[in-house]
């Protein structure tokens, strides 16, 4: 039987288990609500390090005036059953005063232009809130590795900058997104449809479907594939649809063949999702969301 993981809830109880047995750590950090998602980060954490710490946080700082923080699902115990099945050492579920002893701080690590775009726009300040949390908790469990989803690709992008850029010393590793059983994201924010909701928010997988099997034609015809299967369903209000460079997030030309993220944001009754899948274009056989057939 596989023992529950040790819950720190302060810093000092952190300090006095993160360094125990020494070997490689590695960290997934998330704000609960844990899904299959989370399952295969802690699975390719465990898999390439001694130690897997889950840190637990919903962090205050990364909701906007209009989003609900006290919405967001909160799910210790089921949290920690998941923790537990999948062998993950360590659980750090600091509360906000633990994590901001002075309150709302007043220096936080600025994003830049690559966190006032696609969901730096829709959600302004919402990136600079991530890498404050970011690099507090790779400060406080000093991880040899951190374990970050495709699915929210610009974050995981914005997330490697920072550590490239202000020399952290940890590897960022990418996991594949998981899909449920109809294609659909795995997110925490899938509570909130409603079956209704479902069957419409599967327009964002076949949209990033029908863009990606259209890479080889070029960036117009990815563009018009996947807009075409947005507008015609009228119940997805899209917030952005757009075909970027990976890497510094800015549209491609519709000359351009290579590397491109093809991301799309919409609300679907009250809960806004998003998804996205890295295709080549210019190239006969594009990658695309997995999952089963539109």
């Amino acid at each position: 039987m596989t023992s529950a993981p040790v819950v720190a809830r302060t810093r000092a109880e952190l300090a006095a288990t993160r360094g125990a047995d020494g070997g490689r750590l590695g960290v997934v950090m998330t704000m609960g609500a844990l899904h299959a998602g989370h399952a295969a980060l802690i699975r390719e954490a465990r898999r390439s390090c001694d130690r897997v710490l889950v840190t637990i946080f919903l962090n205050p700082l990364q909701f906007g005036p209009s989003e609900d923080l006290a919405r967001y699902p909160r799910t210790f115990d089921a949290d920690l059953e998941l923790c537990t099945s999948e062998g993950v050492d360590l659980v750090f579920a600091p509360g906000p005063d633990v994590v901001y002893p002075d309150g709302d701080p007043g220096v936080r690590v600025a994003a830049g232009r690559l966190g006032e775009v696609l969901e730096g726009r829709s959600r302004p300040g919402h990136f600079d809130g991530v890498l404050t949390v970011v690099a507090k908790l790779l400060h406080l469990t000093r991880p040899a590795a951190a374990y970050f989803g495709q699915k929210d690709a610009q974050q995981l992008l914005i997330i490697r900058r920072m550590v490239r850029d202000l020399d952290f010393g940890v590897d960022v590793v990418a996991v594949p997104t998981v899909r449920e059983a109809d294609g659909l994201a795995m997110s925490s924010r899938n509570l909130y449809l409603t079956a209704l909701d479902r069957e419409v928010a599967l327009t964002l997988v076949r949209s990033l479907r029908a863009g990606g099997a259209a890479a080889s034609e070029g960036a117009s015809a990815v563009r018009r594939a996947a807009r075409d299967v947005l507008v015609a369903e009228p119940l997805v209000l899209v917030d952005y649809l757009v075909l970027v460079h990976p890497e510094s997030l800015e549209d491609v030309p519709e000359w351009y063949r290579g590397p491109a993220l093809l991301a799309v944001a919409a609300r679907v009754g009250t809960t806004r999702l998003i998804d996205n899948a890295l295709l080549t274009v210019g190239q006969a056989v594009a990658a695309g969301p997995a999952g089963p057939p539109a």
